[in-house]
Protein backbone atom coordinates (compact mmCIF):
# COMPACT_ATOMS: atom_id res chain seq x y z
CA UNK A 1 0.00 0.00 0.00
CA UNK A 2 1.04 3.58 -1.10
CA UNK A 3 0.01 6.35 1.43
CA UNK A 4 -2.50 8.65 0.12
CA UNK A 5 -2.63 6.74 -3.30
CA UNK A 6 -5.97 5.25 -4.89
CA UNK A 7 -5.81 2.29 -7.00
CA UNK A 8 -8.27 3.68 -9.76
CA UNK A 9 -5.71 7.09 -10.61
CA UNK A 10 -5.38 7.56 -14.26
CA UNK A 11 -1.59 7.28 -15.99
CA UNK A 12 -1.30 10.75 -16.26
CA UNK A 13 -1.91 11.16 -13.11
CA UNK A 14 0.11 8.50 -11.61
CA UNK A 15 3.05 9.48 -13.61
CA UNK A 16 3.25 13.46 -12.79
CA UNK A 17 2.29 12.93 -8.97
CA UNK A 18 5.63 10.25 -9.19
CA UNK A 19 7.55 13.50 -10.44
CA UNK A 20 6.01 15.28 -7.64
CA UNK A 21 6.72 13.04 -5.50
CA UNK A 22 10.43 13.06 -6.20
CA UNK A 23 10.53 17.00 -5.91
CA UNK A 24 8.98 16.85 -2.89
CA UNK A 25 11.66 14.66 -1.39
CA UNK A 26 14.48 16.90 -2.82
CA UNK A 27 12.63 20.19 -1.56
CA UNK A 28 12.71 18.08 2.15
CA UNK A 29 16.68 17.76 1.42
CA UNK A 30 17.52 21.45 0.17
CA UNK A 31 15.00 22.47 3.45
CA UNK A 32 17.88 20.13 5.26
CA UNK A 33 20.56 22.17 4.06
CA UNK A 34 19.51 25.14 4.46
CA UNK A 35 19.23 24.36 8.31
CA UNK A 36 22.54 22.96 8.72
CA UNK A 37 23.84 26.10 7.14
CA UNK A 38 22.14 28.41 9.28
CA UNK A 39 23.39 26.24 12.15
CA UNK A 40 26.86 26.79 10.83
CA UNK A 41 26.81 30.73 11.40
CA UNK A 42 29.21 31.97 13.90
CA UNK A 43 28.64 33.74 17.11
CA UNK A 44 30.34 36.69 16.48
CA UNK A 45 28.29 39.23 16.17
CA UNK A 46 27.56 41.30 18.94
CA UNK A 47 25.35 43.08 19.69
CA UNK A 48 23.56 46.38 22.08
CA UNK A 49 21.44 45.49 25.20
CA UNK A 50 18.81 47.72 23.59
CA UNK A 51 16.43 49.14 25.87
CA UNK A 52 12.18 48.00 24.81
CA UNK A 53 9.13 49.00 27.05
CA UNK A 54 6.46 46.54 28.00
CA UNK A 55 3.25 46.49 29.98
CA UNK A 56 3.65 45.01 33.64
CA UNK A 57 0.36 44.39 35.30
CA UNK A 58 -1.12 47.35 33.19
CA UNK A 59 1.93 49.54 33.81
CA UNK A 60 4.46 50.49 31.61
CA UNK A 61 7.76 49.27 31.98
CA UNK A 62 11.07 48.95 30.67
CA UNK A 63 12.86 45.84 29.29
CA UNK A 64 16.38 45.00 27.79
CA UNK A 65 17.34 42.26 25.56
CA UNK A 66 19.15 40.65 27.88
CA UNK A 67 16.01 40.36 29.78
CA UNK A 68 14.13 38.94 26.96
CA UNK A 69 15.68 35.59 27.61
CA UNK A 70 13.30 33.18 29.81
CA UNK A 71 16.42 30.50 29.85
CA UNK A 72 20.10 32.48 29.36
CA UNK A 73 20.76 29.08 27.90
CA UNK A 74 18.39 28.98 25.08
CA UNK A 75 18.00 31.39 21.54
CA UNK A 76 15.73 34.36 22.12
CA UNK A 77 13.59 34.50 18.77
CA UNK A 78 11.82 37.78 17.67
CA UNK A 79 9.10 38.47 15.95
CA UNK A 80 9.16 41.62 13.76
CA UNK A 81 5.87 42.61 13.54
CA UNK A 82 4.51 45.49 11.82
CA UNK A 83 3.18 48.17 13.49
CA UNK A 84 4.15 51.60 14.81
CA UNK A 85 5.80 55.00 13.20
CA UNK A 86 4.67 55.03 9.66
CA UNK A 87 2.41 51.51 10.20
CA UNK A 88 -0.28 53.18 11.66
CA UNK A 89 -2.36 49.75 11.79
CA UNK A 90 -1.12 46.48 12.56
CA UNK A 91 -0.27 44.64 9.60
CA UNK A 92 -2.71 41.89 8.61
CA UNK A 93 -0.55 39.04 7.54
CA UNK A 94 2.13 39.76 10.65
CA UNK A 95 -1.14 39.35 12.40
CA UNK A 96 -2.09 35.80 10.81
CA UNK A 97 1.30 34.55 11.54
CA UNK A 98 1.10 35.74 15.63
CA UNK A 99 -2.54 34.23 15.76
CA UNK A 100 -0.83 30.42 15.09
CA UNK A 101 2.67 31.63 17.09
CA UNK A 102 -0.04 32.21 20.14
CA UNK A 103 -1.24 28.64 19.97
CA UNK A 104 1.99 26.67 19.97
CA UNK A 105 3.69 29.12 22.42
CA UNK A 106 3.86 26.39 25.14
CA UNK A 107 5.46 24.23 22.59
CA UNK A 108 8.45 26.54 21.73
CA UNK A 109 8.65 28.04 25.09
CA UNK A 110 10.23 24.69 25.90
CA UNK A 111 13.12 25.14 23.35
CA UNK A 112 12.92 29.30 23.12
CA UNK A 113 12.21 32.25 24.13
CA UNK A 114 9.92 34.29 21.50
CA UNK A 115 9.11 37.90 21.86
CA UNK A 116 6.92 39.77 19.21
CA UNK A 117 8.05 43.56 18.97
CA UNK A 118 6.23 45.93 17.52
CA UNK A 119 7.72 49.79 16.78
CA UNK A 120 4.52 51.53 17.87
CA UNK A 121 2.77 51.90 21.48
CA UNK A 122 3.00 48.88 23.69
CA UNK A 123 -0.44 50.03 25.20
CA UNK A 124 -2.05 49.94 22.27
CA UNK A 125 -0.96 47.06 20.75
CA UNK A 126 -1.74 45.21 23.98
CA UNK A 127 -5.05 46.11 23.57
CA UNK A 128 -5.33 44.85 19.91
CA UNK A 129 -3.44 41.41 20.87
CA UNK A 130 -6.57 40.91 23.59
CA UNK A 131 -9.00 41.72 20.66
CA UNK A 132 -7.49 39.08 18.90
CA UNK A 133 -7.32 36.48 22.22
CA UNK A 134 -3.80 35.92 21.87
CA UNK A 135 -2.97 35.33 25.77
CA UNK A 136 0.43 33.67 25.59
CA UNK A 137 2.90 35.75 23.49
CA UNK A 138 5.63 38.20 24.93
CA UNK A 139 5.00 41.74 23.35
CA UNK A 140 7.45 44.42 23.35
CA UNK A 141 8.05 47.84 22.17
CA UNK A 142 10.89 49.17 20.32
CA UNK A 143 9.31 53.02 19.82
CA UNK A 144 12.47 54.36 21.44
CA UNK A 145 15.40 52.03 20.53
CA UNK A 146 17.03 51.91 17.28
CA UNK A 147 17.43 48.53 17.22
CA UNK A 148 14.84 47.52 14.14
CA UNK A 149 16.43 50.04 12.15
CA UNK A 150 20.11 48.76 12.66
CA UNK A 151 18.74 45.20 11.48
CA UNK A 152 17.00 46.55 8.33
CA UNK A 153 13.26 45.99 9.67
CA UNK A 154 12.19 49.64 10.00
CA UNK A 155 13.25 52.48 7.53
CA UNK A 156 14.60 55.88 7.94
CA UNK A 157 10.87 57.10 7.47
CA UNK A 158 9.59 54.72 10.05
CA UNK A 159 8.33 52.26 7.27
CA UNK A 160 8.18 48.66 9.20
CA UNK A 161 9.21 45.22 7.55
CA UNK A 162 8.32 41.69 8.62
CA UNK A 163 10.87 39.71 9.91
CA UNK A 164 12.55 37.49 12.31
CA UNK A 165 15.61 37.62 14.17
CA UNK A 166 17.36 35.34 16.43
CA UNK A 167 19.32 36.12 19.52
CA UNK A 168 21.87 34.22 21.78
CA UNK A 169 23.59 35.51 25.14
CA UNK A 170 26.96 33.82 26.49
CA UNK A 171 27.75 32.79 29.57
CA UNK A 172 29.42 35.80 30.30
CA UNK A 173 26.10 37.92 29.58
CA UNK A 174 27.36 39.11 26.55
CA UNK A 175 24.97 39.18 23.41
CA UNK A 176 24.82 37.94 19.95
CA UNK A 177 23.19 38.49 16.99
CA UNK A 178 22.79 34.88 15.13
CA UNK A 179 20.33 34.78 12.34
CA UNK A 180 18.14 37.41 10.65
CA UNK A 181 14.96 36.84 7.66
CA UNK A 182 12.72 39.43 6.64
CA UNK A 183 8.99 38.15 4.41
CA UNK A 184 10.53 40.40 1.93
CA UNK A 185 13.17 38.19 0.48
CA UNK A 186 14.81 40.00 -2.81
CA UNK A 187 11.86 40.18 -5.52
CA UNK A 188 9.94 37.39 -4.44
CA UNK A 189 6.63 39.03 -3.23
CA UNK A 190 6.91 38.55 0.34
CA UNK A 191 7.35 34.41 0.49
CA UNK A 192 10.91 34.74 2.72
CA UNK A 193 9.30 33.24 5.34
CA UNK A 194 6.69 31.24 4.13
CA UNK A 195 8.06 28.03 6.12
CA UNK A 196 7.00 30.47 9.22
CA UNK A 197 3.70 29.54 8.92
CA UNK A 198 1.19 26.81 7.93
CA UNK A 199 -1.08 28.62 6.01
CA UNK A 200 0.60 28.99 2.85
CA UNK A 201 1.90 25.31 3.06
CA UNK A 202 -1.77 24.05 3.36
CA UNK A 203 -3.12 26.50 0.23
CA UNK A 204 -0.47 25.66 -1.99
CA UNK A 205 -2.08 21.73 -1.89
CA UNK A 206 -5.21 22.91 -3.58
CA UNK A 207 -5.93 22.74 -6.90
CA UNK A 208 -6.17 26.83 -7.09
CA UNK A 209 -2.61 27.05 -5.08
CA UNK A 210 -2.36 30.36 -3.15
CA UNK A 211 -3.03 32.71 -5.82
CA UNK A 212 -3.18 36.34 -5.05
CA UNK A 213 -5.10 35.45 -1.86
CA UNK A 214 -3.44 37.75 1.23
CA UNK A 215 -4.63 37.88 4.78
CA UNK A 216 -7.32 40.75 5.63
CA UNK A 217 -8.22 40.14 1.80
Amino acid sequence: MTIGRLENESDEYQSLRDKLQEAEKALRDQRERVAALRRQLPLDTATDDAVFEELREGERAQVRLSELFDDPSQALIIMHFMFGKKQTKPCPMCTMWADGYDGVMEHLRERVSFVVLVAGDIESFTQYASGRGWSHLRLVSAAESDLKRQLGFEGDDGSQWPGVSVFVREADGSLRHFYSQSALMGDDKGRGMDLLSPVWSYLDLTPEGRGDWFPGS
